[in-house]
């Protein structure tokens, strides 16, 4: 009896990708690019081009005068899917400096440009301990600089952590607050000194408003034109008019905030608020409960 065809190794199979990913998002790949990337002999690179072919004989042709593969012009993913947010956040990250050229297979641009904001800093070390905590399922002390009005200077205090969140520009960690008795995020950057260990005073799954989910159902601006309508139906990627966001109860604040759903129906500039909330009196009701 034949033998099954051996799955390729996971270096081999991570150079078929590299392959198809060059292919479908920078439109050509050379031996030398797979000589680079993976510090692989010419002839090994010959030999993954050659499988790639097996794999998917309609997908490439070869340029002879640029010396290089191209995609065919019936050209489709095989081995991978291809995902435009990923890229795009690998592009940013590039931009920023997030990463380097090495951390990705993209070809970096020539021009990128991202508008900056201010960077909330986190210390390793901070982000370190946390992380261990919450592995570990432990309490912490931490010397934190509240903005409340009650507790102008920093304080020490106790927490038991149990996840991070983030709004987009900055990162908190979830956690019981010991003095309030309650799940409060407590933003990271803020934390200055990290102190003991203990035992914890509340479980992750005592948590509500982290582990309920809220269902915000968004639909065009209806001060928008039909023409303008049907655009962010398609921008968003609705389905029969509107889409459906799961969020946690923790996070409806900041998502309430980053898109602007607070302030969208007040405003007359429609298209500075594109889209808003369908179920607004269940949905404005639920902020309400909400404690932050």
């Amino acid at each position: 009896m034949d033998k099954p065809p051996a799955k390729p190794r996971w270096g081999a199979e991570q150079r078929l990708e590299f392959i198809e990913f060059r292919l479908f998002w920078e439109g050509s790949v050379r031996r030398s690019d797979l000589r680079e990337r993976f510090g692989i002999s010419i002839p090994q690179a010959s030999a993954d081009l050659a499988q790639y072919r097996e794999r998917a004989p309609e997908n490439l042709r070869y340029d002879s005068s640029g010396k290089r593969y191209l995609p065919s012009e019936t050209f489709q993913p095989r081995i991978l899917r291809p995902n435009a947010e990923r890229y795009l956040a690998q592009m940013r990250a590039l931009a920023e400096d997030v990463i380097s050229p090495l951390d990705t297979w993209m070809v970096p641009l020539a021009e990128v440009g991202v508008t900056p904001v201010p960077t909330r800093r986190v210390d390793p070390e901070t982000l370190r301990f946390f992380l261990k905590a919450i592995r570990a399922e432990r309490s912490v002390q931490i010397k934190y600089q509240s903005l409340n009005e009650s507790r102008p200077e920093p304080t020490w205090r106790w927490i038991t952590p149990h996840a991070f969140g983030t709004d987009g520009l900055r990162w908190h960690v979830r956690a019981f607050c010991h003095i309030e008795r309650g799940f409060k995020d407590f933003v990271i950057s803020r934390c200055l000194a990290a102190g003991e260990t203990g035992v914890p005073e509340a479980k992750s799954s005592e948590d509500r408003e982290w582990h309920t989910m809220f269902t915000v159902i968004l639909v065009p601006n209806p001060k928008l034109s039909s023409a303008q309508r049907k655009t962010i139906e398609r921008d968003y990627g609705m389905h029969g008019g509107r889409c459906e966001l799961k969020v946690r109860l923790a996070l409806l604040y900041y998502l309430d905030k980053r898109l602007r759903l607070d302030v969208a129906e007040q405003q007359d500039r429609p298209k500075e608020t594109p889209i808003v909330v369908a179920n607004r009196e269940e949905y404005d009701e639920t902020l309400r409960r909400i404690v932050y």
